[in-house]
């Protein structure tokens, strides 16, 4: 396995951490943000939707954010996966317009929200142990095929063990970052 290939496992691992900090944009804690809204999955059209290829999402006050449904026949689906969400909002249809206001951080509220970022930061860990072991398996297999030694491949583990720790750890300090300002605001 070449040094081509082990960069290959760390681009999937960049992968895990910005899409964690995609997530994180999405947790604008007091203020609208349209990226609050990014990760959300409307059940529409048999089958399952970002919200963003349903309706415009706007920002026309600090703390209330619009969604412009195109199609009306899916204004309760939308309805019900933002309130579903996990993000703590309450939508509320106004004809064709969705209006989510965004309430004010309370106690709970913030360690609710500090809940949601230790879930998406567990799901980044997840998924760069995931490249972790694809990564394993095939050292494993060259292995066996005879294309790398036994030393070769203890040395490329434990580079990829390296990569995994340095994503982990970036990965914590991201979620204590995201926890700290939750906690601030």
């Amino acid at each position: 396995m070449s040094d081509a290939r082990l960069d290959d496992f760390a681009r999937r691992m960049d992968g895990a951490l910005e899409a964690l900090r995609k997530e994180f944009a999405g947790l604008r804690t007091g203020r609208a943000s349209v990226n609050l809204l990014d990760q959300i999955q409307v059940d529409a059209y048999g089958g399952t939707m970002h919200l963003s290829g349903l309706a415009t999402v706007s920002v026309p006050e600090a703390r209330l954010i619009t969604v412009q449904v195109w199609d009306k026949t899916v204004l309760k689906a939308v309805d019900k996966a933002i309130r579903e969400s996990g993000l703590g909002l309450n939508p509320q249809q106004d004809g064709g317009i969705i209006r989510v206001p965004i309430p004010e951080l309370n106690e709970e509220r913030r360690i609710e929200l500090a809940k949601v970022a230790g879930k998406y930061a567990e799901q980044a860990r997840v998924a760069i142990r995931n490249v972790r072991r694809d990564g394993m398996e095939m050292l494993k297999r060259l292995e066996k095929d005879n294309e790398i030694s036994e030393d070769e491949h203890e040395k490329l583990s434990g580079e990829m063990q390296r990569l995994t720790d340095q994503h982990t750890k970036k990965v914590d300090e991201a979620f204590q970052s995201k926890e700290r300002e939750i906690k601030q605001i």
